[in-house]
């Protein structure tokens, strides 16, 4: 790949055009003093003349390097005396006043250039420092918006490549390297450096210390070696070259671009250890949780079946008719309350601790709609839920099985704690599907509204039978499916849940099939 020259190759291969530059200035400089002098004989005296060699000078001073003023100075004098002190055309000098006048001169042109030469070094090293402060300050907005190590790292080699002429060097160690094991191991990526950049690069790592010109550890490099981090937190270490002992300023600034990169690095690796610290803390609570609900919800309901059985294998002959019948519908709704709980506690599960993957397709809002209500007619002899779904609507990108578990837990709660009719509307509007489920039941308390979709919380209201998971189930199927689920209060009591959909671009006639089978990454739940 074509490698482009950094700003400080380009300077210094202009330098010695540009130091040829300054010696033609100073050449004409003295030259356009020595002409306006001989035009301006007539008229002004040889003080007034050496007046205009001192601007010649005090321009040289302002624009040239010093040695170039320093030049301007002497020639200006020299010049001065040749042409215009008696004995003109010689440099020997008659009058002492005249030497007085040269020597005056030449001391003055020179303090002139001294202190112009002064000022310019020290305007160049204030730019240099804004100009650092500046990088400095994009790399620690660059780092504080970067989400990957490689990122941090290109973007501190570009940093290193911008403020140093180069080549320059910047690897990590491998994840699991530690600075013991650097004497031993090369740094990954430092195969092809020279033996010299590996040497460095180990020492620097396993002292966290900076190597190189004026730093007390090999002297005698032409680079510096500079670690990512501190004594037992070092992360990897940067070449930076070539490096002059006189630049202690230019060392604290690679110094600073480093420790911004392993500022940024860590700050990376803490993340994510807290982040896989939540994520296990996360596992822990709901296992937690989960075993609590079993210890919890599952005894009741275990303890009638078990009492019903007992019952009905000891005292079947002492039990009528009714009464065995009710035993066994006794184990029997017990049994499906367990099921049902196991069912929704295992999905729950499913969705909140493993990635969403699941089979998709264009399903008919309608056909789930329809199918959850004919399988609840048998819980719902008076056919309380009262439908009422507009025509038309569009297909939704969903699981069909999800969808109807959402839309069932929905009803069942609202036919449990409801005695009156139930409404059941399902429609679209503002791009989404809706479907709402309103009952007027007891209503839930204030109290309860803010963690009413979280698992294993609920109101006394649910009675013994109730671990607080079919809502919990509604919120994560209805989230899988970039959807939402809301509870609003009723006037004059009661409930309303609202499911909201986002309605996708709607296939063509015959592409249905085709995406079901292009998404079907994971099996159903």
């Amino acid at each position: 790949m074509e490698q482009t020259e950094s700003p400080r190759q380009t300077a210094a291969a202009s330098a010695p055009l540009r130091e040829g530059r300054g010696w033609a200035v100073v050449a004409l400089l003295l030259a356009l003093a020595t002409g306006v002098c001989f035009a301006l004989e007539s008229h002004i005296s040889i003080t007034s003349q050496a007046m205009l060699y001192v601007l010649a000078v005090v321009i040289a001073a302002y624009r040239l390097e010093w040695q170039q003023s320093v030049t301007c100075a002497v020639g200006a004098v020299t010049a001065l005396n040749f042409f215009f002190v008696p004995p003109r055309w010689t440099f020997e000098v008659e009058s002492r006043e005249h030497l007085i006048a040269l020597a005056s001169m030449l001391a003055v042109a020179l303090v002139i250039s001294r202190l112009a030469a002064r000022l310019r070094q020290e305007l160049r090293h204030a730019n240099q420092s804004e100009k650092r402060a500046r990088q400095l300050q994009a790399l620690a907005s660059s780092l504080a918006n970067a989400h990957a190590v490689d990122e941090v790292v290109a973007l501190g080699q570009s940093a290193l490549d911008a403020g140093f002429a180069g080549p320059n060097h910047l690897l990590l160690m491998a994840p699991a390297q530690t600075e013991e094991e650097i004497p031993e191991g090369e740094i990954p990526g430092s195969e092809n450096l020279g033996q010299t950049v590996r040497d460095g690069l180990r020492c620097s790592v396993q002292e966290a210390a900076v190597l190189g010109p004026d730093t007390g550890r090999w002297p005698g490099l032409n680079a510096w070696y500079l670690p990512l981090g501190g004594k037992g937190r070092t992360l990897g270490a940067a070449c930076v070259q070539p490096a002059l002992a006189t630049d202690e300023s230019g060392r604290e600034h690679a110094q600073a671009l480093c420790d911004l990169v392993a500022q940024s690095l860590w700050r990376m690796r803490l993340s994510s250890v807290a982040l896989a610290a939540k994520s296990e803390l996360q596992r822990q609570q709901v296992q937690t949780t989960f075993l609590a609900a079993v210890s919890h919800d599952l005894r009741t309901p275990l303890a009638a079946i078990v009492g019903a059985a007992s019952a009905l294998q000891t005292q079947a002959s002492k039990l009528d008719g009714a009464e065995q019948q009710r035993l066994l519908a006794s184990i029997a709704g017990e049994a499906s309350y367990l099921s049902t709980l196991t069912e929704n506690t295992l999905q729950l599960l499913q969705l909140n601790t493993a990635e969403q993957s699941f089979k998709r397709d264009w399903e008919s809002m309608e056909e789930i709609v329809g199918a959850v209500l004919a399988r609840l007619r048998q819980r719902d002899p008076k056919r309380r839920i009262k439908s009422k779904i507009v025509p038309g609507l569009p297909l939704l990108w969903a699981n069909p099985v999800l969808i109807a578990q959402l839309v069932s837990n929905l009803l069942d709660n609202a036919l449990k704690y409801s005695e009156s009719d139930i409404e059941l509307a399902v429609g679209a509007a503002n791009g989404r599907l809706q479907v709402s489920v309103k009952d007027r039941g007891p209503g839930i308390d204030p109290a309860v509204q803010k963690m009413l979709f979280q698992p294993y919380r609920h109101s006394d209201q649910a009675g013994p039978h109730g671990a607080g998971l079919g809502l919990a189930l509604c919120h994560a199927i209805a989230a899988a499916h970039g959807g939402g689920l809301a509870f609003r209060p009723r006037q004059n009591g009661g409930s309303c849940f609202v499911v909201s959909f986002p309605v996708a671009p709607q296939p063509t006639h015959g592409d249905a099939g085709g995406e079901a089978a292009a998404d079907a990454d994971g099996g159903a739940p």
